[in-house]
């Protein structure tokens, strides 16, 4: 399996907005491409120095295959509108990981 991983810092000016549109309209839009099995959504504990909130989404898929399809052919799309929404509020970097069983 793979986990892809984004942690996002969202700045407190959008936080309460962002956490309501991520949860009601991102997160289903990615589940929408089928390219995923299931996602979930944390907190990081601790960061307080940041001066904002930062968060994990987590999306699972069966095979790198499936992710490269998702970063082809939806992603673009995804992202622009995050952009264009939160513009320079909010830091993101984004991780591939692979489950050992």
């Amino acid at each position: 399996m793979i986990i892809y991983n984004i942690t996002i810092n969202i700045d407190q000016s959008v936080h309460e907005d962002w956490l309501e549109w991520i949860k009601t309209n991102h997160i289903p839009d990615v589940m929408r491409t089928g390219m995923f099995k299931d996602n979930r959504l944390l907190r990081v504990l601790g960061d307080d120095e940041s001066g904002g909130h930062t968060y994990s989404i987590q999306y699972t898929c069966e095979s790198i295959e499936r992710f490269k399809q998702y970063e082809d052919i939806y992603a673009p799309a995804l992202r622009g509108e995050y952009n264009n929404r939160y513009k320079d509020k909010f830091v993101a970097f984004r991780t591939l990981l692979e489950t050992i069983d």
